[in-house]
């Protein structure tokens, strides 16, 4: 935990939304026709009891059960190809700019244009995201070397609470001497999801965001939003998993490197046991903003916006009933998964970067984002310009 005298401020954000949406409908087509292919495929198996048929999915399903009605991928081809189902990304050359990092220098471009700072004037680099595209060099030193930074540069991964976590660490080095830390978002979720498992097939999407995070010691350029507090929590759970590691990789026979869902190891594809998430997650993080409130006085009926992670508009509804003792308006609470699905740790950015309108100067608001590990960090701001 981190309680502050606001000499720490977000200056700007910045937002990448690749140029690919695939609805509901959509999405729907093509798992729909996997799933016939499959079960005529598998006739005799099925008829003896030998394998259970599946089962179709449905546009309305999708919706009821997280919220979401579409999502931006970085390719839809791959993804709606039911030989595939998956994203197809030209590989790059170690010589050219990596797509994580290519992400995120341009939602960094944004925000520091935001911010009206160059590279000179920052001095550290944190790319924090549950999808890195490789162990090292670090994504972090790469998007610092395109951007022309110096300092320093590192990643790190705190699941779908990256960005939370991020912050955290940006504050703490900013505290320590910096001046200026850029902390970006780069998430390619739709290469990690299994997009022929019916529960899961719906939802991620693919985004980056960036945060500028300076000394609260001069004339803003823009927004300024001072950082009240940050608080961090962890506990370990299998219920929301991802195996895919250079220990345990999996290739289908044709080499193109999509998991193969008749194989025996799916599980390096994204997985979760969405019910035990939902009963244990949702306490979890109203329990983490309701103390962190309370801890610095602040009273939930003052809070003006909650920018919560995008995973699923039930468990956001649930939690923000929980810390206000009533139901949040959308004003209140705002949501961009049903535009952009779960995007992992940029989720909360997202919303924070899109829903910031009639906030006024004093107002208070908290970023949170919560996933996997369990992890969950809390982010409380003030507007003051």
């Amino acid at each position: 935990m981190t309680d502050h005298s606001a000499d720490v401020r977000i200056a700007a954000t910045g937002l990448f939304t690749p140029q690919h949406s695939i609805s509901n409908a959509e999405l729907v087509t093509a798992f729909n026709a996997y799933v016939e292919k499959f079960n005529a495929d598998n006739e005799a198996a099925i008829s003896a009891g030998e394998i259970q048929p599946l089962q179709k999915s449905s546009a309305e399903f999708i919706e009821k059960a997280s919220g979401i009605k579409s999502r931006y991928v970085l390719d839809k081809d791959g993804i709606l190809d039911i030989d595939r189902m998956a994203p197809h990304i030209k590989p790059r050359p170690n010589s050219e700019l990596s797509v994580l990092a290519e992400m995120a220098v341009n939602a960094a471009r944004e925000a520091m244009r935001a911010a009206d700072v160059k590279a000179a004037d920052i001095d550290g680099v944190i790319c924090a995201a549950s999808n890195l595209q490789r162990a090292y060099p670090a994504i972090a030193v790469e998007i610092q070397d395109a951007l022309g930074i110096g300092g320093f540069a590192f990643d790190m991964n705190v699941a779908c609470a990256s960005a939370t976590f991020g912050i955290e660490t940006g504050l703490g080095l900013i505290r320590a001497g910096s001046r200026r830390i850029l902390m970006v978002n780069p998430e390619i979720c739709s290469a990690h999801l299994n997009f022929r498992d019916r529960d899961s097939h719906f939802i991620f999407g693919d985004v980056c965001t960036a945060v500028i995070l300076e000394r609260n010691d001069r004339e803003p350029a823009g927004e300024s939003w001072e950082i009240l507090g940050t608080r961090l929590k962890t506990q370990f759970s299998n219920n929301i998993r991802n195996n895919f590691g250079f220990l345990n990789r999996c290739e289908r026979e044709d080499g193109d490197g999509a998991e193969d869902p008749s194989d025996p190891f799916t599980d390096k594809l994204f997985i979760q046991e969405g019910r035990k998430v939902f009963k244990e997650v949702v306490p979890m993080v109203s329990e983490l903003i309701s103390n962190h409130l309370a801890d610095l006085d602040i009273a939930p009926e003052t809070v003006k916006r909650f920018w919560l992670h995008q995973a699923n508009l039930s468990m956001n509804d649930f939690i923000s009933r929980r810390v206000l003792g009533r139901e949040a308006t959308r004003e209140e609470a705002p949501v961009v998964l049903d535009e952009y699905a779960n995007t992992s740790s940029a989720g909360s950015i997202i919303a924070f970067h899109k829903h910031r309108a009639g906030i006024a100067s004093g107002d208070i608001g908290v970023i949170c984002g919560f996933g996997a590990g369990y992890s969950a960090g809390s982010v409380i701001v003030r507007k003051t310009a």
